[in-house]
């Protein structure tokens, strides 16, 4: 790309809110699906946004980088949106993420 750096810091900061966008709005795909097929899922991306804030010196914390992802207290998404993990997400999310996730 021949474009200057603050332009394409433009450009991934739009596609990035249209990804946060775009999960907001598929409340039926839980995180566990999300790891199990892609290896990250909302939480992570509320981790790398706060490992980013860190390495910048910004204070963020955990609570409010999920904040930021999900659109709303993290425990109130899970308690509106997250169902339980059936058996065969667990299993598979064990062979994805041996250690744990």
């Amino acid at each position: 790309m021949s474009i200057d750096q603050n332009t394409r810091t433009e450009l991934e900061a739009a596609a990035f809110r249209r990804l946060i966008d775009h999960l907001r709005g598929r409340t039926d795909v839980q995180n566990i699906e999300l790891m199990n097929l892609a290896g990250f899922c909302r939480n992570c991306l509320s981790n790398w946004m706060k490992d980013a804030a860190d390495v910048k010196g910004v204070s963020l914390t955990k609570d409010e980088s999920r904040e930021a992802i999900y659109g709303m207290p993290y425990e109130e998404w899970k308690a509106k949106y997250q169902g339980p993990a059936t058996p065969e997400q667990l299993e598979a999310m064990k062979k994805v993420h041996p250690h744990g996730h």
